[in-house]
């Protein structure tokens, strides 16, 4: 080839690095444009087979290794990711509903999620209706012929409810509907989602499995190779694609989620248990704890918790007085989300997000981060003082 101008030289360089590099972090592959060594490869790739690239938004070696290790991870065969929780989430409904089909979503279900569902109510013609998240069996009854799709949630995000989802995974699939779990609490570690009957499993990768608070990704895994073509075509035509330096941080991450996941739990159970004994709290919802609405399936299918739990405070107290609770606790940040190292704190108005909640006192809800327990009893202790 002919010596190139400088401004070539600047773009098109004949070196190339020496094969043969091995380290223990995967690499970053950046990539929007993928090459090929000539057409007839071009020609022969596709984009829903991942022996091979083609485009930047269908992934690179990067990604595809973090698909694989998730899938692994949960048990699945198949992983997508997606920029969010909610983008997995939406990609999931897209993928399996359309105007006239019907889909059920449990009362504590992620608010988002209920929120998603209410537009595609509103604006779309797909009818959406909750349920109790404690039904169980009894959503057999619920189940209509346009019946496509069942979301669970487990445990509930806010009230912590646990579900019975074999059982409702039983009675979907007696009537050919599909079931969707959101597993975000347990990351795939303390609830083994496919053993119990799920058909997909959704992820908000921005908790445990990223653990540093500055990642937004969700994931979509599945086991069966027709649900999971459905759901790569809408990925597809959502454009969903995830940003590859994100996709590192996660990767870095994993090999010490399950350590990291164990600490927040003992954690948060040693909290919980020190505010079941307070005077100010009517009610501790934690799926280990006996009174939690659902423990006892918490026993049966899980092998652990998260550093996930809400308390309700005594009734007596109002909502200017919790709030000023919150606002003066001084380790728990206030700020949504979980499973980072730092502890935070938000008040729910829970009255106006369930159709059916019963109690009366102030829901807050607590992520207990990796500090010193009883650097955080003595936070909330003061934070309770003040009150």
């Amino acid at each position: 080839m002919a010596k190139k101008n400088f401004q070539t030289a600047l773009i098109h360089s004949e070196y190339q690095a020496p094969a043969g590099f091995d380290a223990f972090p995967v690499g970053i592959h950046h990539a929007s444009t993928v090459l090929f060594k000539n057409v007839a490869a071009m020609r022969a790739r596709n984009w829903q087979e991942k022996n091979g690239y083609t485009y930047g938004l269908h992934g690179t070696p990067t990604s595809f290794t973090l698909e694989a290790r998730l899938a692994e991870i949960e048990g699945g065969r198949h992983c997508l990711l997606a920029p969010s929780g909610l983008a997995a989430i939406t990609m999931i409904d897209l993928a399996l509903l359309k105007s006239g089909d019907d889909v059920l979503l449990p009362d504590n279900v992620y608010n988002p999620n209920r929120d998603l569902g209410n537009w595609l109510a509103r604006d779309f013609g797909i009818s959406a209706r909750y349920y109790d998240p404690l039904i169980g069996a009894g959503i057999a009854a619920l189940i209509q012929p346009n019946t496509r799709l069942i979301w669970t949630e487990a445990p509930g995000s806010v009230s912590m409810e646990m579900p019975d989802i074999p059982a409702i995974c039983q009675a979907a699939h007696a009537k050919n509907v599909l079931v969707a779990i959101d597993n975000t609490w347990s990351a795939g570690l303390a609830l083994r989602a496919f053993e119990l009957g799920a058909d997909i499993v959704m992820q908000a990768l921005t908790k445990y499995q990223s653990g540093g608070s500055d990642v937004l990704m969700g994931a979509v895994i599945t086991r069966d190779d027709a649900l999971n073509q459905r759901l790569q075509t809408a990925h597809m035509r959502l454009g969903l694609g995830v940003g590859m330096d994100d996709v590192y941080l996660v990767l870095r991450s994993l090999p010490t989620m399950q350590m990291r996941f164990a600490a927040h739990d003992a954690a948060a159970r040693q909290i919980a248990a020190w505010l079941k004994q307070r005077p100010e709290i009517s009610l501790v919802l934690h799926p280990a704890f006996p009174d939690c609405p659902g423990h006892e399936i918490w026993q049966r299918d899980c092998s652990g918790a998260a550093g996930l739990f809400s308390v309700v405070f005594d009734e007596r107290y109002s909502e200017e007085q919790t709030d000023r609770f919150v606002d003066s606790l001084q380790l728990f940040k206030i700020g949504y989300s979980w499973g980072g190292a730092n502890s935070l704190c938000v008040p729910y108005r829970i009255q106006g997000m369930r159709q059916n909640w019963q109690g009366k006192g102030i829901l807050v809800r607590f992520n207990i981060g990796l500090e010193d327990v009883q650097d955080l009893i003595a936070d909330i202790e003061q934070a309770l003082a003040v009150m």
